[in-house]
């Protein structure tokens, strides 16, 4: 009975480890949900009272899996002209953060949610990934978007990042390539002097296909991260990281990642049955030491009380 208790309590524990461990990793719960920030929310597609006249036509239309144009150009914030493509290299996936510069409100929310989330994370900018802030206001250009990367990275406190981090300005032509590859529709104000949009950051694989929109204006550390790993195609992180993206998957309504019954099951089936086999295993080889040395004492006791033989004459 004592041996058969023996080999239960390990997997007892690791599947208790799993599922404490699981539960908090997974959940990446916002902590300001529910808050009235402008753009906390993932759009809702089935409205029941029609959106406002001013905001006919904005919105983002999910394009996952679509390619997005590597070959589009623009200037950077020193005034060189680049492609897109010039961010995609290796194994390390891309964010895309789409707003201009001179926003009153919106875009500076998403741009200190991002800095508040990078703050709490191993990942920098240019070392894991990549950062591109694109502005889709054509009269910007590369002093309006160096001035704002000094800002950003300065709030971020980590100057390495600036390597990582690129801010873009371009024409229009080239602006709406990448807008509508990307599904992010918006419209200029004249009225108002400004842009109505929405927010998310998109993150894209190493490859430049879109595998994530992640909605609003707060992110939690967990979240990114997980959606950088899944990006990346498991390139960067860690093995944890990939066995959370296992056990998890991502859930657009709430916009965390959640855990999935029937794989923590299987993983925890796997898990078992080494556990249980490795128990059995190491029973089995105590067994048998115990009883080749229970032979070695034996012959030991018969050989200490063996007389011995008399001389030959």
């Amino acid at each position: 009975m004592h041996r058969f208790m023996g080999v239960l309590w390990p997997v007892a524990w690791v599947a208790a480890v799993l599922g404490i461990a699981a539960g908090p990793l997974c959940a990446g719960e916002d902590p300001t949900a529910g808050t009235d920030l402008p753009g906390n929310i993932p759009p809702v597609f089935n409205r029941a009272a029609p959106l406002p006249s001013i905001l006919k036509g904005v919105g983002i239309t999910e394009k996952t899996g679509h390619q997005v144009p590597l070959d589009a150009t623009f200037l950077d914030e020193n005034g060189h002209k680049v492609t897109l493509g010039q961010y995609f290299h290796g194994d390390k996936p891309v964010i895309l953060d789409l707003g201009y510069y001179s926003c009153p409100m919106l875009c500076g929310l998403v741009l200190h949610g991002m800095t508040t989330t990078l703050k709490k994370m191993s990942f920098v900018p240019g070392q894991q990934f990549e950062i591109v802030s694109l502005s889709f206001n054509p009269n910007e250009g590369p002093a309006l978007a160096k001035a704002k990367k000094r800002n950003v990275i300065a709030e971020l406190g980590k100057p390495q990042a600036a390597q990582g981090w690129h801010f873009l300005t371009g024409q229009e032509d080239q602006i709406q390539r990448v807008t509508q590859a990307v599904g992010f529709h918006y419209r200029w104000l004249p009225k108002e002097q400004e842009f109505a949009h929405t927010t998310a950051l998109i993150l894209i694989s190493p490859q430049g296909r879109i595998t994530r929109y992640l909605y609003g204006v707060n992110f939690p550390p967990e979240t990114l991260r997980l959606s950088l790993v899944e990006a990346s195609h498991n390139k960067i992180g860690s093995p944890l990281d990939q066995i959370i993206l296992y056990c998890c998957q991502f859930n657009p309504k709430e916009g965390t990642y959640a855990m999935t019954a029937f794989n923590i099951m299987r993983l925890g089936g796997v898990l078992a049955v080494i556990v249980l086999g490795g128990a059995i295993g190491l029973a089995l080889w105590r067994e048998l030491r115990g009883r080749r040395g229970q032979g070695h004492n034996a012959a030991a006791t018969t050989d200490a009380h063996t007389p011995p033989l008399a001389p030959s004459p």
